[in-house]
């Protein structure tokens, strides 16, 4: 196991389409998911994709933590999502509403933007045993698979972005988010 570098927003390696993996099962692959894990435990984020371990494959992780879906939802008790592997993911959105919503990035380090996304989607992917996985997903959990699966096509959040003036550093977010809710 190992704790892998992180690219950064400029890197050829996340602008460009990540290549399919062909063996899910392969040992190669169990070891980059296994580094994946311990290198997203390490920075503490939500998600992680290959490309953004300078790995130009089709390959993303993500969890949810039940607390931050029931407050970026909004809405009752969550139950979160446990650590996820997808290899080759495709994503459906269900329908066409789109839902703005704060994103920050490992790739790109101390900013924060607001980003539309589908508010519900289908992903289907393979897991690290070959098997289908087909889910459905709202909110947050929606958010952030979108998000990783735009790494595998050489997209960052902020290309997605409609307002750049809503593009921000976190700390100044932090620091005049309840200034700007006042207003």
């Amino acid at each position: 196991m190992a704790i892998l570098k992180i690219a950064r927003m400029g890197h050829p390696v996340l602008k460009r389409r990540a290549d399919p993996v062909e063996d899910p099962s392969s040992p190669e692959i169990s070891r980059l998911i296994n580094d994946m894990m311990d290198t997203l435990a390490d920075v503490g984020g939500v998600g992680l994709a290959a490309p953004q371990v300078h790995v130009p494959l089709r390959v993303v992780i993500f969890h949810v933590p039940k607390a931050r879906m029931e407050a970026e939802d909004g809405e009752g008790p969550a139950i979160g999502v446990p650590l996820t592997v997808l290899i080759n993911p495709e994503i459906e959105p269900l329908d066409d509403e789109i839902e703005e919503g704060v994103e920050a990035c490992l790739s790109v380090p101390g900013l924060a933007g607001v980003v539309p996304r589908y508010n519900h989607i289908r992903y289907r992917a393979q897991t690290p045993a070959g098997e289908p996985l087909d889910r459905v997903a709202k909110g947050f959990h929606a958010r952030v698979v979108q998000h990783e699966c735009d790494h595998l096509d050489g997209f960052l959040y902020p290309m997605r972005m409609n307002d750049l003036s809503k593009l921000s550093f976190v700390e100044e977010l932090k620091r005049y988010a309840g200034e700007e809710a006042e207003d």
